[in-house]
Parts: structure tokens; sequence; C-alpha cells
């Protein structure tokens, strides 16, 4: 019975790495295409407390107004207060800061498919809230127009995002990096996008 268990489990694992690697080879946006347009009208959502949220009238932010005019970096990543997500994922965004600012990028952005109190917490908990600047995709619907959405149901997350990064220079992708299962941190970092940019 075990043997079977273990069969199946790796038989799993291999269904779910290559239906990744399926999807991602169909992702909608690549070097070169215009980020603005593959996600018309979809908002996100900045960090913030309950209480400004409700100051705010829970107001969002156009992706349009996030990369029009700007070099950015940005990266998503399954969920905050994961493991590799705070171990790695922020801090190798947070500790290159400076670096980011000396090649004239104006924004540092991590966005996740969480709501925008969550990821408050956890910027405030990681010390990057000054660094980085946190949305939150709280429906899905930015990573799912990239098809960088990710059904992580078996680790008991739900829906969520792929592990990606970009450098965008006025809504324009001019590069783009996906990691080819949401543990793995290779392509993703900070230090791999700053050789990029």
């Amino acid at each position: 019975m075990a043997s079977v268990l273990a069969r199946a489990k790796r038989t799993c694992r291999l269904s779910a790495a290559a239906t990744m690697a399926i999807r991602r080879a169909f992702a909608s946006v690549s070097v070169g295409s215009d980020i603005v347009s593959a996600v018309p009208n979809v908002a996100l959502q900045k960090a913030r407390t309950w209480d400004e949220g409700v100051s705010s009238n829970f107001s969002t932010t156009p992706v349009k107004e996030i990369f029009q005019g700007k070099k950015v970096v940005i990266f998503g990543l399954p969920g905050a207060y994961t493991g590799v997500c705070s171990a790695q994922h922020v801090p190798s965004y947070k500790n290159n800061i400076e670096k980011f600012k000396a090649k004239g990028i104006d924004s540092v952005i991590c966005v996740s498919v969480n709501d925008p109190y969550v990821l408050n917490g956890w910027a405030e908990k990681l010390q990057a809230k000054e660094a980085i600047e946190f949305y939150g995709d709280f429906d899905g619907n930015f990573h799912k127009s990239l098809e960088l959405d990710l059904d992580l149901s078996a680790a008991l997350l739900g829906p969520r995002s792929q592990r990606w990064s970009a450098y965008v220079d006025d809504g324009k992708i001019k590069a783009f990096n996906v990691e080819k299962v949401p543990s793995e941190f290779k392509v993703s970092g900070g230090e791999v996008i700053l050789g990029q940019i």
C-alpha cells in the first residue's frame, strides 16, 4: 500500500510540474509585451492598514498608473508569510534597493494574490515597506490576465501566483523571468534582474 501511495504521489508531482511548464509556455506576456495592454481594466491594492483602507474608500491603483512613464522592477510570488517568499525573495530586492536606484529604477514592486492588509503586516514584519511597494492582487485578476496564476490548493494555498520577476520601462517588458516551480528561487531574485537592467 505504501508503495502505491508513493507512486501516486510521484505521478501527481510530475503532472503538476508538466502542467506548469505547459501553462508558462503560453503566458500572455513576454519580453517586448506591453504589460498595461495585457491587463486592461485591472487595478491593484496598495498595502495598507484597515483604517487606511476605510479612509481611502478602499481605493485601488490602476496598473497604467503604476507603469506609465516609469522604470519599474516588479516581482510576483505565491504568498505573504510563506517560506521562500519571506526568507529569500523579498530580501533579495530589499537588500539591493540602492543598486536598483543607482540604475534609475523608479520603484520596486512586490505583488501577490493576497489582500492589502495581509501584505501590509507582512511588509512591516520584513521591515521592507520603505524600500519596496507592496500591492495586493486580491482576486487574482492581474495574474490571471498575465497567465501567471497557479493553483496551489495541494499546499492549502488555493489560487496564487507563480514566482516571477520583470523589468518594465514605460509599460514595456524589457526582462521577464518565471521560475519552473514556485518553490524554486533561481531566476526571479533581485540579483538576477539587476543584471538584466
